[in-house]
């Protein structure tokens, strides 16, 4: 009897587990981008727009879930020996830092980026309820292999003209688009600093936001410390000009001297190797997609002209 009750209580368990996966339709993006003002030079990164069946989107950038099956290999290889790796070298850094959440069927928006606090990484963000004026125009055109529509908006300064298909019925897209009678397929602004176009698509079975690094080393950043925009723009700003700012109080001068074991340098080192790729990144983009507390005008979703 004790047996039978440890199997039952051990298939409630399976299936409670079971029950909690979550799925997702992922959208690849590629995104072309001017990332300096003054340069005319573009850059590109492939971006991703998971649509799961927990009534949610994430946007975000590819680059670093790309790499988890070399990440995995590295991090396991790491566990067995003992010994610390420097994998800067081997990895591929992201362009995009941030990640977008929307949450169905309101559409409303969390914008989260990550900071530290001591040494733990912590996830600051703010919510945003944006409905974005659509201009819905009876211009048809193939967009690869989606039938699409076009329609245009304006949003964070900038004017905007998307493609939409109908064919794919969530009414999402890259970044903080949403809103039109199917998928946006692709969009970019009348000066093309920014433009995303869909180049495929996959069923997840078994999804996760985080990268295979985030969840190994449990970088994830926790709960999400909501704040007004103005204070999510401040602190961040902050962070950006002294990224260490709540660590080096902590850090005595013995232990920046200290050696990591299979690694090349000090802790003091690596503290300023990892400074350096922070202002690399923070520097390397001065062209946002929206300017500093933007406030985005909303309206409702009108048709213009006839579809054919």
């Amino acid at each position: 009897m004790k047996k039978l009750f440890s199997v039952f209580l051990l298939a409630i368990v399976i299936f409670a587990n079971a029950q909690e996966k979550e799925t997702a339709n992922r959208f690849f993006y590629e995104l072309t981008f001017k990332p300096k003002k003054d340069s005319a030079k573009l850059d590109k990164v492939i971006t991703i727009l998971d649509i799961t069946d927990k009534n949610r989107s994430i946007y975000q950038d590819y680059t670093i879930i790309a790499q988890d099956s070399i990440m995995k290999i590295e991090f396991e290889a790491m566990k067995k020996s003992g010994m610390m790796k420097d994998l800067s070298k081997s990895m591929k850094s992201p362009k995009i830092s941030a990640r977008i959440y929307k949450f169905y069927p309101t559409m409303k928006i969390q914008y989260v980026d990550k900071i530290t606090s001591g040494f733990t990484p912590s996830n600051i963000g703010y919510n945003e309820d944006l409905k974005l004026k659509w201009n819905i125009l009876s211009d048809k055109q193939k967009i690869g292999e989606y039938n699409a529509q076009k329609a245009t908006t304006e949003f964070g300064g900038r004017k905007w003209t998307a493609w939409f298909s109908s064919d794919i019925p969530f009414q999402d897209g890259p970044y903080k688009f949403s809103g039109l009678p199917g998928l946006i397929v692709k969009i970019e602004d009348d000066k093309k600093d920014y433009s995303w176009v869909l180049q495929g698509n996959k069923k997840i079975n078994d999804y996760t936001e985080f990268s295979y690094v985030e969840n190994f080393m449990n970088l994830k950043g926790g709960k999400v410390n909501e704040l007004s925009r103005e204070k999510f723009e401040k602190t961040y700003s902050d962070f950006k000009k002294d990224p260490f700012a709540t660590i080096r109080p902590m850090m005595t001068q013995d232990m920046l001297s200290k050696s990591i074991p299979g690694m090349d340098g000090t802790i003091g080192d690596m503290m300023k190797k990892q400074e350096k790729a922070y202002k690399d990144f923070f520097n390397a983009n001065d062209n946002p997609i929206e300017p500093p507390y933007e406030k985005i005008k909303v309206g409702n979703v009108e048709k213009v002209g006839q579809a054919k």
